[in-house]
């Protein structure tokens, strides 16, 4: 059994915390992993082979190091050269996975999403497999708690076997309103969608060639044309471009007459919103509040706070949202989170860092925070990690001061090579080719003062790169 976890989701619902260039599936929030950590690591204890990762090109690197962190082996990152929902990324998972010659089971998995009981979730795995096994495409239905309405529901038929749990599918739903999905809980015939599935690669790539065969062969077209970049699986991007945009559900489960449907009781959510984090929590204070960092409530009810940096001081509200980053605080109703979508469009319409980046920044060297800025002046930590190197570059419009407050820096400035330690310090003029690394065992921190007409990030000329970011004239 081999897991497909799809990490290319946004998650803008948990901005200031998730953001474009670092969404929640990255993110420590529900335990000391990330989320794409802790999908991986649950899985311990079944029979699984190394797992495909599939997420967007920005990601990469956040991928890999976040992999390496935790030891885990992986059957292959391949990157989306653009978004094209679920059917595509998941017939890509199954051709890739095809290629040695062998048809394995594919465990689907999101990367953002919240399973509390490992032990029922390993048994439903062990359930379905046996369906899958005998060519079944299956899905794990959520056992509801309550009528929710931010869910699609999937109605249970007839049982499949006397002998295997699980049940036929009778009918996808979408989102119903409060007293239809009342309705729903009550009969005991429906379940979440968790948008978790489980089949042969064989079966899904057969169904899919029935159902929508030109999702199938752009597919096959990008697989054929894939190449190795590091430890990366790029595909063809003007080749996937060509590939219609389309749900699993839509394009392949709803269609099916083989798809099955096996309950999972196990303490999930999909993560969705902060109050989805409030409801999940496992520790609440005596006044049923969420303290995440460094707060003080005075009575404050039902609420999740949390503080990135600064101490949150919060006085006689209830049902709130607090959330503190470097650069941004959100203030919420708990009952109107999903609202920030309004929020996170508008600072996307106007082109604001906020939107895509965080203060700091992650980079596959390491990584940098701006913590200072001003007319013609930017100040930032740059954090490089042990055996790690900077690109060779120069820029147009800025000159920079290097000091080294921990750590080594190999630095080549012009003609110059420089070995420099703590305290020591550096300046490179305006069009100097430069570069920086850490040959030492430790990282390497320093303070970078930027002075010119303009500081973007653009203003980066790469001579070479040991990441592959050199662009071909």
């Amino acid at each position: 059994m081999k897991p497909v976890v799809l990490a290319g989701g946004s998650g803008s619902r948990l901005w200031p915390k998730s953001r474009a260039a670092l969404p929640k599936q990255f993110l420590r929030l529900t335990c000391e992993l990330t989320m794409l950590q802790d999908t991986i690591k649950r899985l311990k204890g079944t029979a699984i082979d190394a797992p495909i990762v599939i997420c967007n090109d920005a990601h990469r690197f956040l991928v890999a190091e976040q992999l390496r962190q935790e030891d885990i082996k992986h059957g292959g990152i391949l990157l989306e050269p653009m978004g094209r929902n679920t059917a595509p990324a998941i017939a890509l998972a199954a051709l890739h996975a095809s290629l040695s010659g062998e048809d394995p089971i594919l465990l689907v998995l999101a990367a953002d999403h919240l399973i509390s009981d490992t032990a029922k979730f390993h048994t439903a795995i062990e359930q379905a497999q046996k369906l899958a096994e005998q060519g079944k495409l299956v899905t794990f239905g959520i056992v509801p708690d309550s009528a929710h309405t931010g869910y699609g529901y999937i109605k249970r038929g007839a049982e499949v076997s006397a002998n295997l749990v699980g049940y036929e599918v009778a009918q996808f739903v979408e989102k119903p309103n409060l007293s239809t999905a009342q309705s729903y809980v009550d009969s005991g015939e429906y379940y979440w969608n968790s948008g978790m599935f489980m089949f042969k690669a064989s079966r899904y790539l057969q169904e899919l060639e029935k159902y929508a065969p030109e999702i199938l062969a752009s597919c096959k077209k990008a697989i054929a044309s894939e190449s190795k970049d590091l430890e990366f699986v790029r595909l063809d991007a003007e080749v996937f471009a060509a590939c219609p945009d389309d749900s699993i559900d839509y394009a392949v489960m709803e269609k099916t007459n083989a798809a099955c449907v096996v309950p999972l009781d196990a303490g999930w959510s999909d993560v969705g919103s902060w109050s989805s984090l409030w409801e999940t929590a496992k520790q609440k204070d005596a006044n049923n509040n969420v303290v995440i960092g460094d707060a003080i409530l005075d009575g404050v009810h039902n609420s999740y706070i949390n503080s990135e940096q600064r101490l949150i001081s919060v006085v006689g509200l209830d049902d709130v949202v607090v959330v503190e980053t470097k650069d941004a605080v959100l203030v919420a109703h708990k009952d109107k989170v999903q609202d920030i979508k309004n929020v996170v469009n508008q600072l996307k319409a106007e082109k604001r860092p906020e939107f895509e980046f965080h203060r700091e920044v992650f980079r596959p060297w390491g990584s940098y925070d701006s913590i200072d800025n001003g007319a013609r002046f930017q100040v930032k930590r740059i954090t490089v990690k042990p055996g790690e190197k900077l690109s060779v570059q120069m820029h147009h419009h800025r000159a920079e001061h290097w000091i080294v407050v921990a750590g080594t820096a190999k630095v080549t400035n012009g003609e110059q090579t420089l070995l420099l330690s703590e305290n020591q310090s550096t300046y490179i003029p305006i069009g100097v080719i430069h570069a920086l690394e850490n040959p030492g065992k430790i990282p390497l921190e320093l303070i970078e003062v930027q002075s010119g007409t303009y500081l973007g990030e653009d203003d980066i000329v790469r001579f070479s790169d040991r990441y592959g970011r050199v662009e071909s004239k």
